[in-house]
């Protein structure tokens, strides 16, 4: 960022492109100092020109004008295996939970804890199929293709996504 440039023009900016962003990825991406942006970030909440949404245990950040219905979505297929499940879904059709945790190499229990979670947002279904499984299935495939297009998630986010799940893995074989 050069010494010139309006930081909280830089900020709604890098929001603007990147919607549903956490403030560690925001912070990280607009090289500026954490005290900084979370000033800025108060003035334009204050403002009315940024919004912040606690999902999943992280704040994320939307401009103002960001639909409500999608923030709980957006905010979710920025976690990697989130995306993951998503893609999987769309790409492959109606599954089973334990083909998508095998088939993306992730922990049955993370994968039900994502499904939960995408289900809440109206991302995916579950329904019993034959037998009585459980199949899941995306819900509006359009929809969720165009809010996955809104998403590039940064090297960091993959990387602690990554970690989660080794961390995932550790315990499931203990």
């Amino acid at each position: 960022m050069s010494e010139t440039a309006d930081p909280r023009k830089t900020i709604l900016d890098y929001v603007s492109e990147n919607p549903g962003v956490h403030f560690n990825e925001l912070v990280r991406s607009v090289e500026m100092a954490t005290g900084q942006v979370q000033y800025h970030m108060y003035r334009l909440t204050k403002r009315g020109d940024i919004d912040g949404d606690s999902l999943y245990g992280r704040t994320h950040y939307y401009p103002a004008e960001y639909p409500e219905d999608r923030r709980g979505a957006v905010a979710l297929l920025r976690r990697e295996t989130a995306r993951e499940v998503v893609v999987y879904i769309v790409e492959n059709g109606e599954t089973r939970p334990d083909e998508l945790a095998e088939a993306l190499d992730v922990a049955r229990s993370t994968v039900e804890w994502h499904l939960g979670r995408l289900e809440e947002q109206s991302l995916v279904s579950k329904s019993r199929g034959d037998g009585g499984r459980v199949t899941v299935s995306a819900v509006d495939e359009d929809r969720t293709v165009e809010m996955l297009s809104d998403i590039s998630p940064s090297l960091a986010d993959t990387v602690v996504d990554r970690f989660v799940t080794m961390v995932d893995r550790m315990l499931e074989e203990t």
